[in-house]
């Protein structure tokens, strides 16, 4: 494998393929581009590039200051992230892209729609999970300004990571630095104006996440000018994990569907 696929000799330290591609011959083989949320690693996303291996060639995202680049300087923006990411996905610009983001990667996966759509290379889909739409408006908590407690506290009550872990003073240590720079960068980013997106937009989310009710996700109905779906499913925050095999299904359904149009 080249360092574009596997990250590991430094070429492309932002992009993780955990799984080549098994697309049946004859079918289209979409690129599909996995954006964690706020304190997320590539690995929790391990399983959800096992099961769409037979759809997609899927790339996971590695954010700077975690695993492997822990030492790496994190960026503290939606811009700074946006600007990495573009850069790591050139090897693939000409494919299919299909942007997956879940929660702060919501937003970075909109952000990068954006782009591609600026410089004329308008992505196949975008997939968004457990966010609120751009234009629903929601004063942030600025968690990234309270004290460790405080932050640890909201990550545990959002059920995604082992409390376990989170009681842990060595694992605290390793993860608050860029927990604390990815609430930064969700929690200061701000919409700006323009046109509806041209890309198709897939809406994912729990019908109980309270960070993002049913109604707000439907809100990205607003920005979506090309096609718009919209799936609630049981659960809360992380319902993607909750639900791992229904997501699984609805997300190869949205890619079948992009990669048809």
């Amino acid at each position: 494998m080249s360092g574009a696929e596997t990250g590991t000799d430094g070429e492309n330290p932002w992009i993780r393929r955990f799984h080549p591609p098994a697309v049946p011959a004859g079918r289209p083989v979409p690129v599909l581009v996995v954006l964690p949320h706020a304190g997320g690693s590539a690995s929790f996303y391990f399983p959800l590039s096992r099961d769409l291996a037979a759809h997609a060639e899927v790339l996971t995202v590695q954010y700077p200051g975690r695993q492997e680049r822990l030492e790496e300087p994190i960026p503290d923006t939606i811009a700074g992230l946006a600007d990495g990411v573009e850069r790591a996905l050139e090897p693939w610009r000409g494919r299919p892209l299909v942007l997956f983001g879940h929660s702060m990667g919501a937003v970075l996966a909109y952000e990068l729609a954006r782009r591609l759509e600026a410089a004329g290379q308008t992505p196949r889909g975008l997939i968004v999970s457990g966010r609120r739409s751009p234009l629903a408006e929601r004063e942030e908590e600025q968690l990234h300004a309270r004290d460790d407690d405080t932050l640890i506290a909201r990550v545990r009550s959002l059920s995604g990571t082992d409390p376990a872990l989170l009681a842990d003073p060595g694992f605290r240590a390793l993860i608050l630095p860029a927990l604390r720079s990815d609430y930064r960068a969700v929690e200061t980013w701000r919409h700006e104006p323009g046109p509806p997106l041209r890309t198709p937009v897939s809406v994912l989310c729990g019908d109980s996440d309270p960070r993002a009710s049913v109604a707000e996700a439907r809100g990205w109905r607003d920005v979506a000018g090309a096609g718009f779906g919209f799936r609630a499913f049981p659960g809360g925050h992380f319902y993607l994990a909750e639900q791992h095999a229904a997501v699984v299904r609805a997300v190869a359904e949205d890619l079948e569907g992009f990669t048809a149009r």
